[in-house]
């Protein structure tokens, strides 16, 4: 990396713009940056830090956004800081500003402006600048991927800042390791023994779960086993524990295999008591059957003797029934011709009831003949019912008529009031219409005036801008015209100056042996030389470009001068001197005006409308008026028709009503009578018919009980057996019949006749016996099926311990390896002798590569006395790995870095600087850094030793390196020819650049 140019503005102490040319300054290979404390000498490394990243080193940072902006700047003059700078091959240029709170340009107060950055590249085909990127992260990060430095990194290797590495030579092994950490980004490796801790943690907590596992299968295989099992002392994660369990669980299953062999052998003994003595229990019980069947038998034989009677009276009764079986459909038939008879007589009893008294005695003829009468009567009533009905319509057409009489009369009552006001309601409209005409003409009018207030109120606005705009423009040609007259007098001065001095401008050129320019000799014995106050050609250049600028600047001052006072005579012209308020107050009385004639004439085209809708509304009452008069005419003739036909058939209906209410009524009354008359007719004859069939039956009934045997129909009636009582009556026979039978069979055999002949048998002895053999069996049987079930348990508690062991074993494994290594990582493990952890190894090894690349110069600064060593002792308790030692080699003996003196130290710290540099930068990827700032110091050293120190950073010319000390050390003026001061002023600081030749 190589700086080409550096250009502020308004940073820092600089309040204007200040230009640094490193391409001049780096030529000599050596260059000094000095001037008076507090001038800025920090800054102008502070802006090289601030183009490339962004922000500001060191504690500067968490004030930047207030320290960056110069306290002398103008409040027109932005802040921003441009970079002009050769990385990887690729010329660049960066500028960046930071946010601005700049005064608005319209109104008072202040607005915030973002900040902004730009990237640009050289082309060198083109010899053109081209725009790379306008976004922050973009250009932060291909920053710092060329560099392939962070912010910290550049600013401990690049800018080597005052004091850091006086402490960092003397800092202890964690302040050392944290600086190292942050350069090398080491970060990583803790990276690595934060996640093997974490999978130690991970691996440990996963064997822990599985041993709890399986010590649960242990406590459940003893709980299975009772006291056959004895569970190891161990927790889960301890070594040997699966091994115990497995163990532990073996002999519990050896032990209940040998308990069940046990309970089989008992469980095969009781079954055979058992069997012996089911077999004795079921003799006896047959025994005892027997004997009880033989003594029931007996007992039903005496009871079947006992109801013999009772059997033969049944047999009796059941004969009997059998024979009026023939007479009962003849008793059926006399049943229902009685009950037919008696509902005959009971209708003809009720329809009779309903009759007038002279119906009494009427045979069935006499009522159907009076039932023909009232039907008859009945049909000469129709014609009453049709003018009935005739009736009622004309009543209802009557009424009609009236209602439309009287909704005539309304409408001809509000016709005449609407007709009466109509005049005046006309003229009203007329008046408004009028009204609405003259304010549209008005509007009119006022339109054509409010164009040309408007026109003349905006030309006055604009006079008024401008006049102000004008006394800005005059100001500014003012000045523009002073700084050009000032730049062109002080382009005069130079070239006057340069003209006095060219003789030594020439003899700057003149070389032995080559003719002079201006007299042809090739001898030059006494060439004229610069003074300090000579002026170059590029100096008068630049004053010269400066007063070109200064007059272009003038010229366009005095045109826009110019147009501004045009567009003012112009809008003077237009809006005369009247006030611009009083034309304000002039249009507004003109909108309000126009306003109101506007919203007068908006009511015209309502008012036309009003009218014509009135003018129609009155057509409509006179038609009115009209219908309801020819109406009026034609309802007095419909009256007078309707009023006749209604007397007409008032007097037929009064005759065809008799004493009823109304014809309806009457015809209810005959059709009443006939239908009473029909039905009495009809009940009459059917109580005669059922006599007749009663009569008959009684005659058939008497003749099927005497044929039967019964001497009257009662008897034959009475010995008649119902369903119910036949099948009971058959139910007792059959029983009785079935008992003899069951009862005779019985006593008949061979084997109940053989055991009544034997002893009484005892049952309660042997069903004991039975009932403690069966006890003692099942017993057997469950003891036998408990330890089943305990051998299966077993068996399937082992076999998923077992698999739990064989799965844990790999876990086991991997949680061992990543525990050894977290443990060696972190420097706790015993292989690990100097406890170091990852981190400070590869920061150690670091360190040594930093250690050797420092000595090599710290040799030269202190003339082979010094040599800078890594050690890995212990400091006190800590971790060991980043111990810095330095050898002397007048004694021989290695000693702490913190017994070297002032400025022993600071060239010590001066060659670990340049060595770290050296070694950061090959650990960034080879990037060249061919600039280096050192930052203070060197007034601890004395002559010979600062001369040593100077021949040493001269010495990195070889690797063609520009290296910059910041120092205010006089010595350094006169050792060191190309200079950059800083000269701090109440307006602000400077740069003054002065290179070697």
């Amino acid at each position: 990396m190589r700086l080409h140019r550096l250009e502020i503005t308004a940073f820092g102490p600089f309040g204007g713009s200040q230009r640094v040319d490193f391409d001049a300054l780096s030529a000599a290979g050596l260059f000094l940056l000095h001037g008076p404390t507090g001038a800025g000498k920090t800054s102008v490394l502070d802006a090289v830090c601030y183009a490339l990243y962004g922000s500001v080193p060191g504690a500067r940072q968490s004030a930047q956004q207030n320290t960056l902006r110069s306290d002398h700047a103008a409040a027109a003059t932005r802040t921003g800081v441009t970079l002009d700078l050769t990385v990887a091959g690729r010329r660049l240029e960066i500028t960046r500003q930071p946010p601005w709170e700049r005064p608005k340009k319209r109104g008072t107060g202040t607005t915030v402006d973002k900040a902004q950055t730009w990237l640009r590249e050289y082309d060198a085909r083109t010899g053109a600048w081209k725009d790379l990127s306008r976004s922050h992260q973009e250009v932060g990060e291909e920053i710092t991927q060329l560099l392939g430095m962070s912010r910290e990194q550049f600013c401990q290797v690049v800018l080597l800042p005052q004091g850091d590495f006086a402490r960092f030579l003397r800092a202890d092994a964690e302040a050392r390791g944290k600086l190292l950490g942050r350069l090398f980004d080491t970060h990583r490796f803790a990276g690595v023994e934060k996640r093997l801790a974490e999978r130690r943690r991970a691996t440990e907590a996963q064997v822990r779960e599985g041993d709890a596992a399986l010590l649960a299968d242990a406590h459940r295989m003893q709980q299975a086993a009772g006291d056959a099992m004895e569970l190891p002392g161990l927790t889960p994660g301890e070594p040997g524990l699966a091994e115990a369990v497995l163990t532990a669980a073996a002999v519990a299953r050896s032990t209940a295999r040998e308990q069940l062999t046990v309970a089989h052998c008992r469980l095969t003994a009781a079954e055979a008591a058992q069997d012996t003595a089911a077999r004795a229990l079921d003799g006896v019980r047959e025994l005892a059957r027997l004997q009880g069947r033989f003594a029931q038998a007996r007992e039903r034989a005496a009871h079947l003797q006992e109801r013999a009677g009772e059997h033969r009276a049944a047999q009796h009764r059941m004969e009997r029934g059998r024979k009026a079986e023939t007479v009962a459909p003849a008793l059926e038939l006399r049943e229902a011709a009685d009950a037919e008879h008696r509902r005959a007589a009971a209708a003809e009893a009720r329809a009779r009831a309903l009759l007038p008294a002279d119906f009494a005695d009427a045979g069935p003829a006499g009522l159907a003949a009076a039932a023909r009468r009232a039907a008859e009567e009945l049909g000469g009533l129709e014609s009453a019912r049709r003018a009935e009905r005739r009736l009622a319509a004309l009543v209802t057409e009557r009424a009609d008529v009236d209602r439309q009489e009287r909704a005539d009369e309304d409408v001809l009552r509000e016709a005449e009031g609407w007709l009466a006001g109509w005049e005046a309601t006309r003229g009203a409209l007329q008046a408004r219409i009028e009204a609405a005409q003259d304010a549209a003409g008005q509007a009119e009018q006022l339109a054509a005036r409010r164009e040309p207030a408007q026109a003349r109120l905006a030309a006055a606005r604009t006079r008024d801008r401008l006049t102000g705009e004008a006394d800005e423009a005059r100001r500014r040609a003012l000045d523009s015209a002073e700084r050009a007259t000032r730049a062109k007098d002080h382009w005069l001065d130079l070239k006057e100056q340069r003209l006095n001095g060219i003789a030594a401008e020439l003899a700057a050129h003149l070389t032995d042996g080559e003719p002079c320019t201006v007299c042809g000799a090739t001898e030059h014995p006494a060439p004229a030389r610069k003074d300090a106050g000579h002026v170059g050609r590029e100096a008068e250049e630049r004053a010269l470009a400066a007063h070109q600028d200064a007059d272009e600047q003038r010229a366009g001052d005095e045109r826009r001068l110019a147009a501004v006072r045009e567009a003012l005579a112009a809008a003077t012209a237009e809006a005369g001197d009247t006030p611009t308020a009083r034309l304000v107050e002039e249009a507004g009385e003109l909108d309000r005006l126009l306003a109101r004639a506007r919203a007068g004439a908006s009511a015209l085209h309502a008012a036309q409308e009003e009218l014509r809708a009135a003018e129609d509304e009155r057509e409509r009452r006179l038609a009115a008026r009209r219908q309801a008069e020819v109406r009026a005419a034609a309802r007095q003739t419909r009256r007078e028709t309707l009023d006749r036909e209604r007397t007409t058939l008032e007097s037929e209906l009064d005759r065809a009503r008799g004493e009823a209410p109304s014809v309806a009524a009457r015809a209810a009354q005959l059709e009443r009578r006939a239908a009473l008359l029909a039905d009495a007719a009809d009940a009459a004859r059917a109580a005669e018919t059922g006599a007749e069939r009663l009569k008959d039956a009684d005659g058939r009934l008497a003749e099927a009980a005497f044929r039967a045997g019964f001497e009257t129909p009662r008897a034959a009636a009475d010995a008649l057996l119902d369903d119910a009582a036949h099948r009971q009556l058959q139910h007792r026979l059959d029983t009785w019949q079935a008992e003899d039978a069951a009862v005779r069979a019985v006593l008949a055999e061979p084997d109940t006749l053989a055991a009544a002949g034997r002893p009484a048998a005892l049952p309660a002895a042997a069903e004991q016996a039975a009932a403690d053999a069966v006890r003692r069996l099942r017993e057997a049987a469950s003891a036998r099926d408990a330890a089943a079930r305990r051998c299966a348990e077993l068996d399937r508690l082992s076999a998923r311990a077992a698999t739990g062991v064989r799965r844990l074993a790999p876990l086991r494994e991997e949680h061992d390896r990543v525990a050894r290594l977290a443990a060696l990582t972190a420097g706790t493990s015993a292989d690990n002798e100097r406890r170091m952890r990852l981190e400070s190894y590869v920061l150690a090894a670091r360190l040594e590569q930093v250690a050797a690349a420092a000595t090599v110069r710290l040799q030269r600064m202190s003339s082979g006395r010094y040599t800078l060593v890594h050690s890995d002792d212990r400091a006190g308790r800590g971790r060991s790995g980043l111990g810095l030692h330095v050898v002397d080699a007048w004694t021989g003996r290695e000693r702490d870095t913190a017994t070297l003196s002032g400025g022993e130290t600071f060239f010590a710290s001066l060659a670990l600087a340049l060595g770290l540099a050296d070694v950061v930068t090959d650990e960034a990827g080879g990037i060249r850094l061919d600039t280096l700032f050192i930052d203070e110091g060197f007034g601890s050293l004395d002559d010979q030793t600062l001369d040593e120190v100077l021949d040493v950073l001269d010495s990195l010319r070889e690797r063609d390196r520009s290296v910059g000390i910041v120092s205010h050390v006089a010595d350094l003026r006169r050792r060191v020819h190309a200079q950059l001061e800083v000269v701090k002023g109440r307006s602000g600081s400077a740069v003054r650049q002065r290179t070697a030749g």
